[in-house]
C-alpha cells in the first residue's frame, strides 16, 4: 500500500514538474530577450545618426572638428544606453507574466485525478486485495483435514516413487482417523527405502489409535525394534510416553518425553515436551495428596472450607464434547501467587457435573484452599487429557467465588 501511494507521489510531481519548469524558463528567457532586444535597437539607432553626421560631413554641412565633437557625443551616449540595458534595475522592471495560469492548472490536475480514480479506480478494494482470500473459509476442521488428504493424494500419485510425500501422506491419515491408509503409506516409505526407527514409530503410533489406544503385543514388537535401532527416536518416545500417561503410570512418561528433550534434537516440540511433562508432574503430584474422597468430603464440608462448582456446557459447544473427554477442575487464588489450591478431574460422560474442592484436593504445599478467602475456579473440558487448554479443548472460568459458597461454571469457550 505504501508503494502505491508513493507511485502516486511521484506521478504527481511529475505533471506538476511539466507545468512549473516551463513557466520559470519563458520567464527568464523574457528577460534575456528583452535585454538583448533593447541593445539591438540601440546599435541601430547609433549606426543611422552616425551615417546622417558622415553624409552632412561629406557635403561640407559640418567641418572635421563638428563631427568629431558630434560623433563624440553620440559614443557617449549609445554607451549610457548600453549600460543601462545591462542595470538590473531596469531589467526588473520587466514585468513578468503571472502565475495564475500555472496555478490553475495544478489545482485543475489534483483535482481531476483525484476525481477520476474515485470514480474509476477501486481504491476501496485495495485493502481487500492484498488479503488473500481464505481457502478453507466455512470448513470445519474435519473438511480442512480431508481437503489437505486430497491433495496430498494427488501430489503421490503424481510422484509414487516419492517417500517424503508418502510419510507426509502417512502422518496426514492419521490426523484425519484414517489409520488403516496411514499404515499403508507407512508400510509403502518402508518398501521405499527400508526400515527406520523413525518410520516404525509412526507406524506404531497408527496401529495404536486403531486399536482404541491399547497396546497391542504386535505395537510394543514395533516399539521395542524401533527403540533398539535408536532409542532416542522422538516418535517412538511419544508414543510410549503417552500410553503410560494414560495408564496412569506417570513417572514413566515423563520419562520417556525427557529422553526426548536431553537428546537435543531440533525437530521436536520442546515447548509441547515440557508442557506433557508439567501435566505428568501435576497428575503424579495429585495422587499423592490424594484426589477428593466421601469421607474426606464430608470433613470438609463441614467446616464449610470447600468451594461446590456445578459444571455446564453451552448448547453451541454440547456438540463438541464427547465421553471419553477428560474435564479438569482447579481452584486458584485470586490473591498473591497464582498457584492451584485444590484440582480434580472427572469425565465428561454427562452434564451437568457436580464437584468439590477443598483440602482433600490439595496440591500439596503450605497454601490451603482453606486458607484462602476467595478462588478462581477453571475448568477444561481436554481432548488429549491435558490440563493445559489446547487447540479444540473448551473451557470456562468463574472469576471470583468465596470460599464455602457454591457456584456455576459454564465451559462456553473453544481454544483456537
Amino acid at each position: 500500500m505504501t508503494t502505491f501511494w508513493i507511485f502516486i507521489a511521484l506521478v504527481m510531481l511529475v505533471g506538476l514538474m511539466l507545468i512549473w519548469i516551463p513557466h520559470f524558463r519563458q520567464q527568464k528567457l523574457l528577460k534575456t530577450e528583452e535585454a538583448g532586444v533593447r541593445k539591438q535597437t540601440n546599435l541601430e539607432l547609433f549606426n543611422e545618426r552616425l551615417g546622417v553626421l558622415e553624409k552632412e560631413l561629406s557635403e561640407e554641412l559640418l567641418d572635421q572638428a563638428e563631427f568629431d565633437a558630434l560623433k563624440k557625443e553620440l559614443e557617449i551616449s549609445l554607451l549610457q544606453d548600453i549600460k543601462q540595458a545591462n542595470d538590473d534595475s531596469l531589467v526588473n522592471q520587466i514585468k513578468p507574466k503571472t502565475i495564475l495560469w500555472p496555478s490553475i492548472m495544478s489545482v485543475c490536475l489534483i483535482v481531476i485525478s483525484g476525481y477520476l480514480y474515485q470514480h474509476l479506480g477501486a481504491f476501496e478494494n485495495i485493502e481487500t486485495a492484498q488479503q488473500p482470500a481464505n481457502p478453507h473459509a466455512g470448513m470445519d476442521t474435519a473438511q480442512i483435514m480431508m481437503q489437505r488428504v486430497q491433495m496430498m493424494e494427488a501430489q503421490v500419485k503424481a510422484e509414487p516413487e516419492n517417500s517424503q510425500l508418502w510419510f507426509s501422506l502417512g502422518h496426514a491419515y492419521v490426523s484425519a482417523n484414517q489409520y488403516d491408509k496411514a499404515i499403508a503409506a507407512f508400510d509403502k516409505v518402508i518398501e521405499l527405502v527400508g526400515k527406520h526407527a523413525e518410520l516404525l514409530g509412526p507406524k506404531a503410533t497408527a496401529m495404536y489409535y486403531k486399536a482404541g489406544q491399547q497396546m497391542t503385543p504386535q505395537i510394543q514388537a514395533l516399539i521395542n525394534e524401533s527403540l533398539a535401532m535408536d532409542a532416542q527416536d522422538p516418535s517412538t518416545l511419544l508414543l510410549v510416553g503417552m500410553d503410560a500417561f494414560f495408564t496412569a503410570d506417570y513417572k514413566k512418561a515423563i520419562t520417556s518425553w525427557q529422553t526426548i528433550l536431553d537428546s537435543g534434537r531440533a525437530d521436536v516440540d520442546r515447548a509441547a515436551l515440557m508442557n506433557a511433562i508439567e501435566t505428568a508432574n501435576l497428575r503424579m503430584q495429585s495422587e499423592t495428596a490424594g484426589m477428593p474422597n466421601d469421607d474426606a468430603h464430608k470433613q470438609v464440608k463441614a467446616s464449610a472450607k470447600s468451594v461446590n462448582v456445578t459444571i455446564s456446557i453451552s448448547a453451541e459447544l454440547a456438540a463438541k464434547a464427547s465421553p471419553e473427554d477428560t474435564i479438569f477442575i482447579f481452584a486458584r487464588a485470586t490473591e498473591g501467587p497464582k498457584v492451584p489450591l485444590a484440582a480434580t478431574k472427572v469425565s465428561a460422560k454427562s452434564f451437568p457435573i457436580t464437584v468439590t474442592l477443598d483440602d482433600s484436593s490439595g496440591m500439596g504445599g503450605d497454601v490451603k484452599l482453606s486458607d484462602a478467602a476467595n478462588v478462581e475456579v477453571i475448568a477444561v473440558l481436554s481432548k488429549q487429557g491435558n490440563i493445559k487448554p489446547q487447540t479444540g479443548d473448551i473451557q470456562g472460568k468463574i472469576s471470583k467465588v468465596a470460599v464455602g459458597d457454591t457456584a456455576n461454571l459454564v465451559l462456553d469457550t473453544q481454544v483456537q
